[in-house]
């Protein structure tokens, strides 16, 4: 692909306006058009960012001719279908994360994008931190030594959102899990693996949404305590303990700037600036997939989102949390 790189935004809400204020920050990227089932929301943010296109609805903007890829940024409970249609339409797909709410949405998602020869990526920008691509760097290199405890965590309070809203519906695939404790279950996976046992567990309110999990994951010689809730905040600074000393990565950990080494008796601070909202990385790894006619990033590839989705799967196993839509 040469040449500007179109983008449609699917879902004008607070993490796209981020996501295209990002977008505005590369040369090589143009807001081409945004789509919404509301018009008056699609207008605000065209007239907002400047997007010479507005669709009332999603099935126009997929099977127009104005744009090379789709971000998606709707609810969870959205992700499958319009990922699908937009990739059967021809068009390349960057998708918020979750993929999708199963493994077994997941897996569809990726056999459509690999029959239909388009561009599919999980949007979990987190993996594009210059800070989590560094601590994965030594870790890997075992600076720390042999890794045997991580910890990781991500909370707040949401209770006081209306229960309509996607974080308290389970209708709209509500819950901490998905909407953020995927971040700590991806950390432990980045930096140590698929884990050999899971053990989780869960309180709940009484329409079935869950609002806190502890997840403990076992590894051959080291421990994961992970934990998300919508109840109360949490310090979010993650700790990865070694053989030869330890990390800490600064809070909020998982669009951190900086991280804090100690190895025996010394400390050492390490600055890594984010450039604006922190997706411009993520943005650049799509941007040099789609140049270089890859259909499938190397660095947060079709199976590390199928990883993931199968230990978010496992962990709702355990917890026994469930949606209506789900039979």
């Amino acid at each position: 692909m040469k040449g500007k790189i179109r983008w449609g935004i699917i879902g004008p809400g607070k993490i796209a306006r981020k996501f295209a204020e990002d977008l505005k920050r590369i040369k090589e990227a143009e807001v081409s058009a945004v789509a919404s089932r509301n018009r008056e929301r699609a207008v605000i943010f065209a007239e907002e960012f400047d997007v010479p296109h507005v669709f009332e609805s999603y099935e126009a903007l997929f099977t127009s001719n104005i744009v090379d890829i789709v971000y998606i940024a709707t609810p969870h409970t959205f992700h499958k279908e319009l990922s699908i249609q937009a990739m059967r339409a021809g068009k390349h797909v960057l998708c918020e994360k979750p993929l999708g709410i199963s493994p077994e949405e997941v897996e569809e998602i990726v056999e459509v994008a690999q029959q239909e020869g388009v561009f599919l990526m999980e949007g979990l920008w987190s993996r594009f931190n210059p800070t989590l691509k560094k601590v994965k760097a030594w870790v890997s290199g075992e600076k720390l030594g042999k890794v045997s405890y991580l910890h990781a965590d991500f909370s707040f309070y949401a209770l006081d959102k209306g229960m309509d809203s996607r974080l308290l519906n389970p209708g709209l695939a509500s819950g901490s899990l998905l909407d953020v404790g995927i971040y700590p279950v991806f950390l432990s996976y980045f930096l140590l693996g698929v884990p050999e046992k899971i053990h989780a567990y869960a309180n709940f309110l009484e329409n079935g949404t869950e609002i806190q999990t502890s997840i403990l994951f076992k590894y051959p010689n080291s421990l994961a305590i992970l934990y998300s809730g919508l109840v109360g905040e949490s310090k979010m600074e993650a700790e990865i303990s070694g053989t030869k000393g330890q990390i800490f990565i600064h809070p909020r950990w998982h669009e951190s700037q900086g991280f804090t080494l100690k190895l025996d008796d010394s400390i050492e601070e390490f600055q890594h600036p984010i450039l604006g909202n922190g997706f411009v990385p993520e943005i650049e790894e799509v941007h040099n997939c789609l140049k270089n006619s890859k259909l499938n990033s190397e660095l947060w590839s079709h199976t590390h989102s199928l990883d993931i989705a199968k230990l978010l799967g496992e962990i709702r196993s355990q917890i026994g949390a469930r949606f209506p839509f789900e039979t």
